[in-house]
């Protein structure tokens, strides 16, 4: 099976030795992303809400880069560094997602990379 990297400027470039998104046959693996800007490479400031935002935007960009959309994602993972923010997290994922539902995981972790709040990784798969 051949595989194919996924980028685009749309999204951060990689902060370390991997790609946005990697598609092999009809499924793409996303690399987590973190709030940060892509125009600028920096952590976005604000709120939970807005951080995660931003994390769904890019995740957004790099879909579209591969071909695809937010509603062909079938499973996404969360990890925050504080499961208080759970609640805000559906909230936000909530504008970016329709029924059915992508699987989901939401796990705590005690620090995410440039010290960012959330992260979000993903799976698609394109028709």
């Amino acid at each position: 099976m051949s595989r194919s990297i996924i980028a685009t400027d749309q999204a951060p470039a990689a902060i370390g030795p991997y790609s946005q998104a990697v598609r092999a046959g009809n499924t793409v693996y996303f690399s987590g992303q973190i709030p940060l800007d892509p125009a600028t490479g920096n952590l976005i400031e604000g709120s939970i809400a807005a951080q995660t935002r931003r994390v769904f935007d890019n995740l957004k960009a790099v879909a579209e880069a591969a071909g695809g959309s937010l509603d062909k994602i079938v499973r996404v993972g969360i990890y925050v560094t504080n499961l208080g923010h759970f609640s805000t997290v559906n909230e936000v994922m909530a504008e970016y997602f329709q029924a059915p539902y992508p699987a989901r995981s939401t796990i705590e972790v005690s620090a995410l990379p440039k010290m960012a709040d959330v992260e979000v990784d993903a799976v698609m798969v394109l028709d």
